[in-house]
């Protein structure tokens, strides 16, 4: 009776860590949200406990290893690309330490599962701010800019951004029917890249602005 209700309250509490780490998720949208996370959760905590048990009359002690291993699987599932960059990793890593908190409850290492519960909610829900503040201070764009074409027409648009104080790379250019094309990954904080944006947009010879 005792051992159910011990597997009755690790069950139960893997639940609710998964929870609280998927109503953070959840919140911002993300594709991996609340039930996904509260199911990784108790998916590990019961492999970990099936493990245990299966263990001590078998050589099925190797249950819990495998969970790595899948949800690998399930973390590479949330990551994609977007705009030359990649997203979805920090769901992905979320879903990983979701999986690590189920282990520890099904294992019965409740104070190192309380512990990274908390972590991960205050990595995930409190550093947000410091993440998005750092992201006003530099932020990385992709623009597009299609001209008439004349002598050096994507150097003085470089020049226009040194003189908004960005940093950038040229990526592509291209001339077609008496127009260039330039594709640039420019750094810069969040004033500089709109004061750059309404150069361009005054520009008359822009005939096209991606950003």
């Amino acid at each position: 009776m005792d051992d159910a209700l011990d597997m009755i309250i690790r069950l139960s509490l893997s639940i609710l860590a998964g929870g609280l780490i998927g109503a953070e998720r959840e919140y911002v949208s993300k594709s991996a949200g609340l039930r996904t996370l509260m199911l990784i959760c108790l998916g590990s905590c019961l492999f970990t406990i099936c493990s245990d048990i299966m263990g001590k009359i078998s050589n099925s002690d190797r249950i819990a290893s495998t969970i790595v291993t899948g949800i690998g699987f399930i973390g590479a599932g949330v990551i994609f690309k977007d705009d030359n960059r990649v997203k979805g990793l920090t769901t992905a890593a979320a879903v990983w330490v979701t999986a690590a908190v189920g282990m520890s409850i099904g294992a019965g290492l409740y104070w190192e599962a309380a512990g990274g519960t908390a972590l991960t909610f205050f990595a995930l829900y409190l550093m947000r701010g410091v993440e998005e503040r750092i992201e006003r201070v530099n932020q990385l764009r992709n623009y597009r800019i299609v001209s008439d074409y004349h002598h050096e027409t994507l150097k003085r648009y470089e020049t226009m951004m040194e003189e908004c104080g960005l940093r950038f790379k040229r990526s592509t250019q291209q001339l077609y029917d008496q127009k260039i094309t330039g594709t640039w990954s420019v750094n810069g904080s969040e004033r500089r890249h709109d004061e750059f944006i309404k150069r361009i947009m005054a520009d008359e010879k822009v005939k096209e602005f991606d950003f």
